[in-house]
């Protein structure tokens, strides 16, 4: 399901109403980027822009005033249509919308001047292309020279986190995208849990999870591959998936498929044989009955940082009852003892990026859940292989296992549920 222009200029309208006279919001879209000379990589279009538009296409800019909704795009080009596909063209998108005016990008030298001229406040997401950074902040500065010509440019630029927060709350249409994101992304994982063998390398799952995900018409993997086995998974952003996988060691996959502009996002940890051994199934308990805890926090009203605080508080008890954390369970949390093991947050929000945009905390304080939201699940317990004040079972051991969760009232729902995570059924999976 693909979210239709009708669903766009209501996103438009909405950010419009949220505008102010002589208040201005851009949003450009991505460009194509250089991987070496003239080779390009796959382009992938800017979430903002795309959320709002639909378009597919590089380099265009959206601007939006209170009452003006304007897009400068690529023309026309049948000689460079030829090399690079078909373009929407001015005409089109403006129809396509229902804009009020549509330029080729070519004008957008001359025009940004205009836009900007006599308007207070910039909205503008810095940060994510320095050149369109400063070429804003030059206009902006041009203009201000120009005062005693009775203009002026912007006094204020500001996030407009307005449009972050229309993304935090997904859509019925939304939500059917993540729902077959995660399908492709749980067909993958069961696929590489079921292939994996002693003597293979990482890549080699992570080659099985893209073809999965390319198979089933996803985009490909939302994010780099973790494909980590042994010591290697006690690396959280682990991506360098070049280890020849050993016997009876554990392997954790963080991958997700990203489907029409929306992601999944799962972690599953299993053993490289049959069976998980001792030591590993200890720590797999402790974390897993972790994770169903913090599930069952996830509903509508819930501080998110609660259910960071209480996983905490629950693994760092497991940690005491194994000898690994010594101390009150007062003095572990206030000196955060519990890092050496439990270093990451418990979840993220979750939508078109796999980090989604929305702010955690508002004054200070955190914000509770809403109905709508999607966010992760994903506590974990990491033991360093060459720290030799961990016991020689436990070493090398890193274990996260990470859902993607649906705020739906006081009953969340598990949309990754059809991925394997008891004990017993990753076990008859690897038989």
């Amino acid at each position: 399901m693909i979210i239709g222009a009708s669903q766009h200029k209501k996103r438009i309208n909405i950010i419009q109403n949220k505008l102010k006279d002589h208040e201005i919001l851009i949003i450009f879209a991505s460009s194509h980027k250089i991987k070496n000379r003239d080779v390009e990589y796959k382009f992938r279009q800017d979430s903002d822009y795309y959320y709002l538009t639909g378009i597919t296409e590089s380099d265009g800019i959206l601007v939006l005033k209170k009452d003006q909704s304007i897009h400068f795009s690529l023309p026309k080009d049948k000689e460079k249509e030829i090399w690079t596909g078909k373009r929407l063209g001015k005409d089109n998108i403006k129809t396509l919308l229902d804009l009020s005016e549509t330029f080729d990008l070519a004008e957008w030298e001359t025009k940004k001047y205009e836009l900007l001229t006599n308007i207070d406040t910039l909205y503008y997401f810095f940060g994510k292309n320095n050149d369109r950074d400063r070429e804003l902040l030059t206009v902006c500065d041009t203009l201000h020279k120009k005062l005693r010509e009775g203009k002026f440019g912007p006094s204020k630029i500001e996030l407009p986190d307005f449009l972050h927060e229309e993304r935090r709350i997904k859509s019925a249409e939304e939500i059917e995208i993540i729902k077959e994101a995660v399908r492709i992304s749980v067909g993958g994982h069961i696929k590489a849990i079921s292939k994996t063998k002693a003597g293979m390398y990482e890549y080699e799952l992570e080659a099985i999870l893209e073809r999965e995900y390319l198979k089933n018409g996803a985009f490909g993997g939302g994010y780099g591959h973790i494909v980590a086995s042994g010591p290697n998974a006690t690396v959280l952003h682990y991506t360098e998936n070049n280890r020849i996988i050993q016997k009876n060691e554990l392997i954790l996959i963080d991958s997700g498929a990203e489907k029409d502009y929306y992601t999944a996002d799962i972690t599953r940890t299993y053993p490289s044989g049959k069976k998980f051994s001792d030591s590993q199934k200890e720590i797999y308990e402790l974390v897993l009955q972790s994770q169903k805890n913090a599930i069952a926090m996830t509903t509508e009203g819930t501080p998110f940082q609660d259910i960071h605080f209480s996983t905490v508080k629950f693994l760092s008890m497991g940690l005491k009852d194994l000898n690994l954390l010594e101390g009150s369970i007062e003095e572990i949390l206030e000196k955060e003892l519990y890092k050496k093991f439990y270093m990451h947050r418990t979840g993220h929000y979750l939508g078109m990026d796999v980090h989604d945009v929305g702010r955690y905390f508002k004054y200070g304080i955190s914000r509770p859940l809403e109905n709508g939201q999607v966010t992760t699940v994903e506590p974990g317990l990491y033991f360093d292989p060459s720290d030799f004040s961990i016991p020689e079972k436990y070493r090398g051991i890193g274990i996260r296992i990470e859902d993607d969760v649906l705020v739906y009232g006081k009953n969340p729902i598990v949309l990754t549920e059809g991925a394997p995570k008891e004990i017993e059924e990753l076990e008859n999976l690897r038989k």
